[in-house]
């Protein structure tokens, strides 16, 4: 085995792995001839679709916590402002609660003029959205207004960070240094990474990174002065490390606690008969932009027996230690970016909600 087993396209791995035509379970031998110096350029094969590039065309829907203001047109004195309960219903006049939730104004107000009628001939109601509270897309980090903002129409990405005030820079009156890291922004949806460039797309103009918005969608632009390292997935502690000259994975893990033993395995429920170095044989490291990232897999069991060097790591690495092996790189990858968002987006939502932050906990993810 030697020391750097690296990776290329994801795109070409079943011709990489000793030039089989199929997808295999990776192993130790299957990674020996790709031994290198570096990681390499990981070809995304992730790209965004046309539909995310146009506004949604369904309209607003109620949820608990928008407010409406109903009125029975011509009698100002019924004019009310009501807000969607937490069951979904709203309250006016002399009806009793009506069920709104998932419901557009349009449809609002065909319901309340017919339950009227019951007691008003041929009322007419006219119904105004004054507040959403059921809808917001998380603009978050190092921006001039961080917040949590409501979504009650069409929203691009570029007019969520205007909203936000635009990512933060250096307040100094002879510089004008950059405070926010472009090229580790990202928009999460689903739980999954939506492949923009944000680089691309404030540095460089090009719209076509210019994506809608939908409800709850999570835009985080990290600070460029953080020096840290991720360690995340099948470890006892995951966390982020500060980063310190001649750092290596070694003393990375180590900071994080080390790697899962078979008894947390069994104790967290991934056990299954899962051994040790059937992960820590396969240790993923992805390094740079996450639009045109690079990557490299490690058997970190050779490292500690001293049959491979360690690795030294550099500011804003991504160490995702897997439960098992993945057959392909495509879902090594995967699994390591989608937990990085998914406990960046945790931590940083529960600090804009008034919470404590800090990477605490992060389950182990299988990419596809």
């Amino acid at each position: 085995m030697k020391n750097l087993l690296l990776f290329g396209s994801l795109g070409l791995l079943g011709a990489a792995l000793c030039g089989c035509a199929t997808h295999r379970p990776a192993s130790n031998s299957s990674f020996s001839e790709l031994a290198a110096a570096k990681p390499v350029p990981v070809l995304l094969t992730n790209q965004l679709s046309p539909e995310m590039l146009r506004p949604s065309a369904e309209f607003f829907t109620l949820g608990p916590g928008d407010r409406l203001e109903i009125e029975i047109v011509g009698q100002v004195a019924t004019r009310a402002v009501t807000a969607v309960g937490p069951d979904g219903k709203i309250y006016f006049h002399l009806l009793p609660g009506l069920d709104v939730w998932g419901l557009t104004l349009a449809q609002t107000r065909e319901l309340l003029e017919k339950e009227l009628a019951k007691y008003v001939a041929q009322p007419q109601i006219a119904v105004t959205l004054r507040e959403v509270a059921s809808k917001h897309v998380w603009v978050l980090g190092r921006l001039n207004r961080p917040g949590i903002y409501p979504l009650s129409s069409s929203l691009t990405l570029l007019e969520s960070l205007a909203l936000a005030g635009g990512p933060a820079r250096s307040a100094s009156l002879v510089s004008t240094e950059e405070l926010a890291d472009l090229r580790h922004s990202f928009v999460m949806r689903q739980g999954q990474l939506v492949p923009v460039d944000f680089y691309r797309l404030l540095r460089d103009g090009d719209t076509s990174q210019n994506i809608y918005l939908q409800p709850d969608d999570f835009v985080y632009v990290p600070s460029a002065l953080s020096q840290e390292v991720y360690v995340l997935g099948a470890v006892r502690s995951p966390r982020t490390v500060p980063y310190s000259e001649r750092m290596t994975l070694v003393s990375a893990m180590t900071q994080a606690a080390g790697p899962a033993t078979i008894e947390w395995l069994a104790v967290t429920g991934f056990g299954g008969g899962v051994q040790p170095d059937a992960y820590l044989s396969h240790v993923a490291i992805v390094r740079g932009s996450l639009t045109q990232p690079q990557m490299m897999v490690v058997n970190y069991n050779a490292i500690l027996r001293g049959h491979a060097q360690d690795v030294p790591l550099e500011p804003g690495d991504i160490i995702y230690v897997p439960n098992a092996p993945l057959s392909t790189l495509k879902r090594y990858f995967n699994a390591a970016v989608t937990t990085f968002i998914t406990t960046i987006a945790a931590n940083e939502g529960i600090h804009a909600g008034g919470g404590t932050t800090g990477i605490g906990v992060s389950v182990p993810v299988g990419g596809r």
